[in-house]
Formats: structure tokens, C-alpha cells, sequence
């Protein structure tokens, strides 16, 4: 009778967790955007919009990349350095047009990325002290690269890659949905894709299995490589300038929050790309709403660190049903 009278409540709870799970971030996503419409009418137009998706964009490519990573039970701290590195070649190759610094930065990128992937992969180093290491060490070298102080670019690819409008909306917001649709075919329509989920739910099966661990433990690190670094060249071309010691700090924090929210859980075995996409978004309009009625920034932070507390919860409670 016990049982009994204990699974309704039970099975409630289980079902309203999974509820959140798949659908919050969407929910919150619909009720967040009609408060901003409802505090301030002018957060639809259209150039609001636009400096909304120019913030975006650097975020949600990084985010789609960690959402790789955190898939296999990993994660990747050094994002926010490699945007600082690639921000300071930018200026270095910017003589060689568009073509030549997005190809450095994108290498620089994949580079960095396969060798926090080769640490994790073959020297077995847990992924957040392996990308701690590789964080410190890459934004070391790209304030050594650039220099003090911040250089200005003056090339006309990357400021229009960073600026250019298109059919309305930002090219670089354009360049991250791309991006986004990309991710999810590889996730959803690939062998790739599902040898990630597999690796990510249990390794050692994996393994056992036959399924190139290793190779797949490096790509992801790689590929969040190089979306960082894009990211790094996006950010250089809206800023128009490269500035290694203040561009992509905390990057790998926001990151980490969009993928959370958007419902990827932190023990791996699962990614949801549309739902990172929505934390991205999310998180980016709590921060444009706070931002726009003047709240300091410090309670935006509170802010942002409650509904990571929240999001992991879910997820973690999703987890042991």
C-alpha cells in the first residue's frame, strides 16, 4: 500500500523534471521575451534587435562547440583564450585579406584544440585541468603576441565580417546559424554523431566496443577549437580592434550556461544543439533586460549563477530516475 501510495507523487515529480528538461529553456525563453516587450515596446525594433544578435553570435558559436565537448563528459575552459589568440594574429595577417586571417586563426584554433583533446585522449588528464593549463598558457601567449595594449584593424573583410548587415540581420549572426544547423546534422544525421552520444553516455563501453574513442575525444576538442577561434575574428571585426587581454574573458563561462540550460547535461551522453541555441538565447535577453533598466552587473551575475544552480538540478535529478 506504500508503494501505492507513493508513486503519484513520484511519478509527478519525474515527469514534471523531464517536463523542465526538454521544454523549460523554451518556456522561460517565450515568458522572459513578453516581460522585455511588456517593461519596454522598443525592445522589438529592429536595431535593438540587431545589437542583441551582434552580442550573440561569439556566444552561441562558442556554446555550440562546448555542447560537443560537455557531450562526451568533458569540458573546455580554454575557449575564452583561444578567441584572445586568435583576436591577436588578426591584425598580424590582416594584409592577406579576409581569406588569410580567418585561415591562421581558424588553424590557430584547431590547433589548441587538439591539444587539449590529445591530453584528455592519450595522457588521460581530466578535460577541466587539461583546458585550465591550456587556458592560462594560450592567453599568455596571445598578450605576449599582441602586445599591451589594444591594436587597431582597419581591413575592410573582417570589419564587414563583423559589422555587415544582410537581409536585415548581422552577417556574423547568420554565420552562427549556420553554424547551429551544421552542428545539429552532425549530431543528429552522422556516425560521428552517434559515436559522440556513445562515448559520452559510457567511455569504457565505448571502448570495449571498438568505436574510436580517442578520434572522437580529439575532434570535439578540435571543433570547439576552431568555433572559438571564428568567434575570436567575429568578435576583432565588430570591435575593430584586438585586444587579447580583455576579448573572450568569461567566454567559457557563458558558454558553459547556455549548454546547461539548454537542457545538455553536464554527465555527457546526450547534446541538444536547438537547446543550446535557446540558452543562448535566454541568457543573452536576461542580460539585455537587466542591462537595459540599469541593474549593476553584479546582480546579473547572481542572476545567471541561480539558473545554472537550477538547470543542473534538473538535470541531475533527471538523471538518477
Amino acid at each position: 500500500m506504500t508503494s501505492l501510495t507513493w508513486s503519484g507523487p513520484v511519478a509527478d515529480r519525474v515527469r514534471l523534471l523531464r517536463l523542465l528538461q526538454e521544454y523549460g529553456v523554451y518556456a522561460a525563453l517565450i515568458v522572459l521575451f513578453l516581460v522585455a516587450v511588456g517593461l519596454d515596446t522598443s525592445f522589438v525594433e529592429m536595431s535593438n534587435i540587431r545589437v542583441q544578435l551582434f552580442q550573440l553570435a561569439p556566444t552561441l558559436l562558442v556554446a555550440l562547440g562546448m555542447a560537443l565537448v560537455i557531450g562526451t563528459e568533458g569540458i573546455d575552459l580554454s575557449v575564452g583564450a583561444v578567441i584572445a589568440l586568435a583576436a591577436s594574429v588578426v591584425p598580424l595577417y590582416a594584409g592577406y585579406g579576409l581569406g588569410g586571417v580567418l585561415l591562421v586563426a581558424l588553424l590557430i584554433g584547431a590547433g589548441s584544440g587538439a591539444v587539449g583533446g590529445a591530453m584528455v585522449a592519450f595522457a588521460r588528464i581530466q578535460p577541466i585541468v587539461a583546458t585550465l593549463s591550456l587556458m592560462i598558457g594560450v592567453r599568455g601567449l596571445a598578450e605576449i603576441i599582441n602586445g599591451n595594449s589594444a591594436k587597431p584593424v582597419t581591413q575592410s573583410g573582417v570589419l564587414g565580417l563583423g559589422s555587415r548587415i544582410i537581409v536585415g540581420l548581422p552577417e556574423m549572426a547568420w554565420i552562427a546559424a549556420v553554424c547551429a544547423l551544421l552542428t545539429g546534422l552532425l549530431v543528429r544525421r552522422t556516425t560521428f554523431g552517434r559515436q559522440l552520444v556513445a562515448v559520452g553516455d559510457n567511455r569504457q563501453a565505448a571502448w570495449l566496443s571498438g568505436l574510436p574513442v580517442r578520434r572522437v575525444l580529439i575532434t570535439v576538442y578540435v571543433v570547439s577549437g576552431v568555433l572559438a577561434a571564428l568567434a575570436g575574428v567575429l568578435v576583432v571585426g565588430h570591435g575593430a580592434e584586438a585586444d587579447p587581454a580583455n576579448q573572450g574573458l568569461n567566454m567559457e563561462l557563458n558558454a558553459i550556461t547556455a549548454v546547461v540550460v539548454g537542457g545538455t547535461p553536464l554527465s555527457g551522453g546526450r547534446v541538444r544543439v536547438l537547446g543550446t541555441v535557446a540558452g543562448a538565447l535566454f541568457m543573452q535577453l536576461i542580460t539585455a533586460v537587466l542591462t537595459q533598466h540599469n541593474v549593476h552587473t553584479s546582480y546579473t551575475q547572481i542572476v545567471e549563477a541561480a539558473i545554472i544552480c537550477c538547470a543542473v538540478y534538473a538535470s541531475q535529478e533527471r538523471g538518477t530516475r
